[in-house]
């Protein structure tokens, strides 16, 4: 049975015990499982990665078997999982284990998934889809949370938020957390507060290559490269906040070809650009076709899939891309 994001409210009503939720939004996933499956659970919660339930099938299972009548009912959360878990999914299900949810986390499922075909098709498990968030979304959640905790902030400070946030939903509150805590002591929030505040601000190198690769600024690009220490495991993250502005930029070409007026274009682009980004985000859309774009959409794509199966060369891979064009 498929569940959407904006649906999460029937959760509750609907006694099922097996819930997959899958997609590559983990903030938007880790926000639910906290407030919508942690919060008002009042048995033991379990967290557990795939590896560690495969690696300890039976006796795990048996442990789930051979407990009291008095015992607490069971929280489980198995984090990275694939369709290797299947087998333990059937057992769990041909066994009726009495007093447990558990919630498979996986990261993006392709339609041909097994893992994913089954919670789809069965009546009696539960499938959410967590589909990544865009700036008008990201935008929303912090005017939101602003409106809510009676904060006021410009709208220039909320466009710095979303777009520091690289996409990530998680990132994104975790800043709004700290803003709220810092209005406590200071009603008057500016641009300069955040920027201090602000761990994003610190770590601006991965949003910064990504705005000059799509501005065709090489030896900017360069320079990044060349100063930063990218990690391996950072390579998805570059990947994917390339990806979203490059999606943006599409949806500017294709604002630009309607409007004739580059300035107009980025003038009433919603949600509305910062300021200090008009003149990159102008030499983007000066810089590509809208075909091109749509050709750079899918080699990221594809970039994405090569880094994840050679992951420990994942770097090169990602530096050959944004060093070329």
């Amino acid at each position: 049975m498929i569940i959407k994001s904006f649906e999460l409210d029937k959760i509750n009503s609907i006694k099922k015990n097996l819930i997959l939720i899958y997609g590559l939004n983990q903030g938007y996933k880790n926000q639910i499982i906290k407030e919508i499956f942690e919060k008002k659970f009042e048995g033991e919660i379990l967290r557990y990665d795939e590896v560690e339930i495969l690696d300890n099938q039976e006796e795990f299972i048996s442990s789930l078997m051979n407990k009291s009548l008095f015992d607490n009912e069971k929280l489980i959360i198995i984090s990275r999982a694939s369709d290797k878990i299947l087998n333990f999914l059937d057992e769990i299900m041909e066994r009726n284990i009495e007093k447990i949810r558990v919630i498979i986390n996986s990261n993006n499922l392709e339609k041909k998934s097994k893992l994913r075909s089954l919670f789809e098709k069965e009546k009696e498990l539960i499938c959410i889809p967590f589909y990544e968030d865009n700036d008008k979304s990201l935008n929303l959640i912090a005017q939101n949370f602003f409106r809510k905790k009676n904060i006021k902030l410009s709208q220039e400070i909320i466009n710095l938020l979303v777009n520091r946030s690289r996409g990530d939903r998680g990132n994104l509150i975790n800043e709004l957390n700290k803003i709220e805590n810092l209005s406590i002591s200071k009603k008057n929030i500016i641009i300069d507060d955040i920027l201090k505040l602000s761990n994003l601000s610190e770590n601006y190198s991965v949003f910064e290559l990504a705005e000059n690769y799509l501005a065709k600024n090489s030896k900017q690009v360069s320079k990044i490269l060349n100063e930063n220490n990218f990690a391996n495991d950072e390579c998805i993250l570059i990947i994917r906040t390339i990806l979203n502005r490059s999606k943006r930029l599409l949806k500017l070409k294709k604002s630009q070809k309607q409007t004739g007026n580059i300035d107009l274009t980025i003038s009433s682009f919603k949600p509305p650009i910062f300021w200090k980004e008009k003149e990159v985000v102008k030499k983007q859309i000066q810089s590509w076709s809208e075909d091109e774009v749509k050709k750079m959409i899918y080699k990221i794509n594809d970039l994405e899939i090569l880094v994840k199966k050679y992951s420990n060369n994942s770097l090169n891979f990602v530096s050959d891309f944004v060093s070329s064009y």
